[in-house]
């Protein structure tokens, strides 16, 4: 396989246009899929997305947009999904075109919700691509702060280090640095536990514990990070590298963390079904939640966060009296 060759991207929201402005900055043209034909003239109109980083200007003459999934796929040889993990089945659905001949990167950020699978493993699984034909995306990267070019870090991870390192030229300028990796299900696992764990910083913060508490729970979260992840692939990994504490540190503390948000409004009072009404985007940590617990259930890892939150999130237990239980497991 020739890599990448003709590139789609699949999806329409903020990171799928932060990827697409950082592909179109290393390659001619880009192949875009969005469900919506509205929302693919107004873009044409306009000369940016306008529903997403508004900001950042594109030539639309070097993208190629469609509204049909299977005909993107055919015009495409790599396909970078960026859809959110709850919606990914619903696009999937609608393909009858074979992948089993195209290289997929996942840059979501999530587990396949009901099958409770991670994204590379549905891929293989349902639609039979080589695990070596399918790539993730990792690390500390915000889309509004790719939007404003500012210096970010990414990983990409392939069972094939070589597809991987075929690959980093199309993610790599002047402000996006990135290394490859082989560790898959490591990465896809704590890209789901750092939006868990941001709820939780975003609840404490919403409950005013302060920037000393703050430090202690990422202690923490880290290694109840790093021992889910030696449960369930046990590997040779640096839990310190930016695609895993990197990107626990940027979700937790920023602002632009849609999961720290979801929190802090639980944090401050919101039922959990008014935060998601309030929210104007996907907090992905609240579905997270709940596979990663169900998972759990095979490798029974100690677990006290992740436990916590699926109380508040899926059994209506008090935040203040489970957060205040919680931190007496702290150390």
């Amino acid at each position: 396989m020739n890599l990448p060759g003709k590139i789609a991207m699949i999806g329409g929201g903020s990171w799928a246009t932060a990827l697409a402005k950082i592909v179109l900055s290393t390659q001619d043209s880009l192949n875009w899929y969005m469900r919506r034909d509205d929302q693919v003239q107004e873009f044409l109109q306009l000369g940016h997305n306008p529903g997403y980083l508004s900001s950042v200007q594109f030539d639309t003459d070097r993208i190629n947009f469609y509204t049909d999934i299977n005909e993107v796929i055919n015009e495409s040889d790599t396909l970078i999904f960026a859809t959110p993990s709850p919606f990914l089945k619903k696009h999937l659905m609608k393909i009858t075109t074979s992948l089993k001949d195209k290289f997929i990167i996942s840059a979501i950020k999530g587990v396949v919700p009901d099958e409770n699978m991670l994204i590379a493993d549905y891929f293989h699984e349902y639609f039979q691509v080589p695990l070596e034909h399918i790539a993730v995306i990792g690390g500390p990267c915000h889309a509004e702060e790719v939007a404003l070019e500012r210096l970010s870090y990414i990983t990409i991870a392939c069972p094939n280090i070589e597809n991987a390192y075929a690959l980093s030229p199309v993610f790599r300028n002047k402000y996006i640095k990135n290394s490859c990796c082989c560790d898959v299900t490591g990465v896809e696992y704590s890209s789901v536990l750092k939006n868990v764990y941001a709820i939780v910083a975003g609840i404490c913060h919403g409950m005013k514990y302060g920037d000393n508490f703050a430090a202690v729970f990422i202690c923490n979260a880290i290694e109840e990070m790093r021992n889910f992840l030696s449960a369930v692939h046990d590997l040779d990994r640096e839990i310190t590298d930016s695609v895993y504490l990197g990107d626990l540190l940027v979700t937790a503390y920023s602002r632009f963390s849609r999961n720290r948000t979801f929190g802090t409004m639980i944090g401050k009072g919101y039922s959990v079904k008014i935060a998601q009404l309030e929210m104007e985007m996907i907090a992905e940590g609240y579905y997270g939640t709940k596979c990663i617990h169900e998972i759990n259930e095979k490798y029974k890892v100690n677990m006290p966060i992740l436990d916590t939150l699926y109380g508040i999130l899926y059994e209506k237990k008090s935040p203040t009296a489970a957060i205040r239980q919680l931190t007496e497991t702290f150390k």
